[in-house]
Order: C-alpha cells, then sequence, then structure tokens
C-alpha cells in the first residue's frame, strides 16, 4: 500500500513521461485559435459590406461593427496571425516535431485510421502520437491557412501583390479563393472541436500538456 508521501507508479511514470505538448505548441495552438476568431469574425462583417453570395451571415456573429472596423480587427489579427504562424513553423522545424508529428504520411495510411475511426477502433491512449488522419488534417490546416494568408494580401494590398493576384486569376478570382479557405478552415475547426468533445483528454493535454 502506497505511503502519502510515496508517489503512485502511474503517476511517477506520468511525471516522467515526455509532455504530449510542449508549452511553445500549447501558446501558439491558443494564440491562433484567438487569431482565427478575430479574423472570421470580422471577416463576415467585410463580406457582408460586398457579399459574393445570396446570402450575409448574422450581425449577432461578426466583429467590428461596421466596415471599418471590422477592417482593423482583421488587420490586427491578420498580424497575430501571421507572427504566430511563423514562430509555431519556426519552432516546429528547429525542433524537428514537424517531420516527427506529422509523417511518415499515406493514402493507404489515412484510409485504414479512417476505416478504423468510422469502426470507432481508432486508439487515442497515446496523445503524443497522431495517427494518420490527424495528421493530414492538420497538414491541410496549416495549407488552408497559408491559402488564406496568400489571397488575403491580394486582396489588401492588389497592386503591390501584382503576380500573385495573377496567380490566382485576378482580383475577384482571389476573393473567391479566400471565401472558400474560410469555409473549408470553418469545416475543419467544426470537425475539431466535434473530436475533442468525443475524446476530451486531447483538450485536456492541450491544455496542460499531458
Amino acid at each position: 500500500m502506497a505511503t502519502p508521501s510515496t508517489p503512485l507508479p502511474g503517476a511517477a511514470a506520468a511525471s516522467r513521461s515526455p509532455a504530449a505538448h510542449p508549452a511553445w505548441v500549447r501558446a501558439t495552438h491558443w494564440v491562433n485559435a484567438l487569431a482565427v476568431l478575430i479574423m472570421t469574425a470580422s471577416g463576415w462583417r467585410i463580406y457582408n459590406a460586398a457579399p459574393l453570395f445570396d446570402f450575409v451571415f448574422p450581425a449577432g456573429i461578426t466583429l467590428g461593427g461596421w466596415l471599418g472596423g471590422a477592417l482593423q480587427w482583421h488587420f490586427a489579427g491578420m498580424w497575430l496571425l501571421a507572427g504566430n504562424g511563423l514562430l509555431y513553423l519556426g519552432c516546429s522545424l528547429a525542433s524537428g516535431r514537424l517531420v516527427r508529428r506529422f509523417f511518415p504520411l499515406s493514402a493507404r495510411g489515412i484510409a485504414a485510421d479512417l476505416a478504423a475511426a468510422l469502426r470507432g477502433r481508432l486508439s487515442h491512449a497515446d496523445p503524443r502520437r497522431y495517427n494518420q488522419v490527424q495528421r493530414a488534417a492538420y497538414l491541410f490546416a496549416v495549407i488552408d491557412l497559408v491559402v488564406l494568408v496568400l489571397s488575403g494580401l491580394v486582396l489588401w494590398k492588389s497592386v503591390q501583390f501584382e503576380t500573385l493576384r495573377t496567380l490566382m486569376g485576378g482580383y475577384e478570382a482571389a476573393r473567391y479563393v479566400h471565401f472558400a479557405a474560410m469555409a473549408l478552415l470553418m469545416g475543419f475547426v467544426a470537425v475539431h472541436l466535434a473530436m475533442a468533445a468525443l475524446v476530451p483528454r486531447t483538450l485536456m493535454t492541450m491544455i496542460r500538456g499531458r
């Protein structure tokens, strides 16, 4: 029987095991979540000023109050997102975490893990290891955020980024690219939140590191 001064074997092992997410990962994750929230809510208000489709977003879920205010919030979120993203990528590359966590990756591996997930047989026992569905989803989110930033640069400084504007098919095409990337990111966020609700341990590891 363990005495009060003697740590339980499981607790001792947990304290010795490396954190699932180091502090810099957790910090950049939550800063990124804040930046995405700011940019999305303000972006919806900007969209409402010149809709691409036959709908607008309810004013209650937008940020900025008016077009000028929304633009100010959007630019603030843009700098936060870009700076935080560069910090995350720099730390991931320098530490080797990017390669360790997101690779190897293959279509066969994704299909196998997806089939296991649909049958409820995909293990989440070790939060330090991403399955291939997670790897693909997170890499997709990174690429989608890059597309959001690049298309946003065209909308912000169309003349200065003329080559990028041309590659995207022009200013109006860049608006559609930006909107599509935003919609895809919201889809990722919805799935991400659903998975966190189904496997609460993943949320706790992003808060506490273990």
